[in-house]
């Protein structure tokens, strides 16, 4: 942690003195991937997954205080940044009982941090070295149970707006820490049965069926965006 907060010393994204306060970096694949896809919220394609990991890994993450507010419409975001640096592993289903994971604490001068930028990037070691996103679990359909583990090297930059939830993040306060969130939306991945299998989620997403036969497969993101900051929405491109 210590060296996380000279990084982004070094960086100058921090400035010190009186007026200083904490921010905090969590991330989640909320609650699809803490509970998995169960009945009604199947895959598009009817399988319930449970997750034993899911490790992501996120780098060159800046908080952003903008004005106006940035609206996720292009790459770039201008207004006062703070880094948090990275790279950071986190495994989205050793979460707390919020689905969120602590990356980081730097701090931060006060404000309102509405915008947020980040990369999805493969690990550069640990056990997802070379995949910046792995699942790992057991799918279930109609008395059928298959193991998997399923990689991506691609690596993708996202430029996002304030985060969108039922309570709003982002606000430091002298003695009041804020919190900013990255999110992975599994959805948009996987599809859900319980929605509209016409909709332009259930038509873009992988599904399950194309790894059934279990054991290990790569997939391509491509443009499925599974990036958000709650529901709020981000900018992203491929590294």
């Amino acid at each position: 942690m210590h060296r996380l907060f000279l990084l982004a010393t070094l960086l100058g994204g921090v400035s010190g003195g009186a007026h200083a306060d904490r921010l905090t970096l969590f991330a989640s694949g909320e609650d699809l991937a803490t509970q998995g896809f169960a009945a009604p919220r199947l895959t598009r394609d009817g399988w319930a997954l449970e997750f034993t990991r899911i490790l992501a890994t996120f780098d060159q993450v800046t908080a952003w205080q903008t004005d106006p507010p940035f609206m996720a419409d292009g790459p770039d975001i201008t207004g006062r940044p703070v880094s948090f640096g990275g790279p950071f592993t986190a495994d989205l289903v050793d979460a707390d009982d919020t689905d969120l994971v602590e990356l980081a604490t730097v701090d931060a001068p006060k404000g309102h941090y509405n915008a947020l930028s980040w990369a999805l990037v493969p690990a550069t070691g640990g056990d997802a070295e070379g995949f910046s996103l792995m699942f790992e679990g057991v799918a279930r359909r109609d008395g059928e149970e298959v193991e998997f583990t399923l990689m991506t090297t691609d690596g993708v930059m996202h430029a996002c707006g304030e985060f969108v939830g039922d309570t709003r993040k982002g606000f430091v306060a002298e003695g009041k820490p804020g919190a900013v969130e990255i999110t992975l939306h599994l959805d948009h991945l996987f599809g859900r049965a319980d929605r509209d299998s016409g909709g332009g989620m259930n038509m873009e997403a992988l599904g399950f069926d194309a790894f059934a036969t279990g054991g290990a497969h790569e997939f391509a993101l491509g443009r499925l965006h599974i990036g958000h900051v709650g529901e709020g929405h981000c900018h992203d491109a491929p590294l």
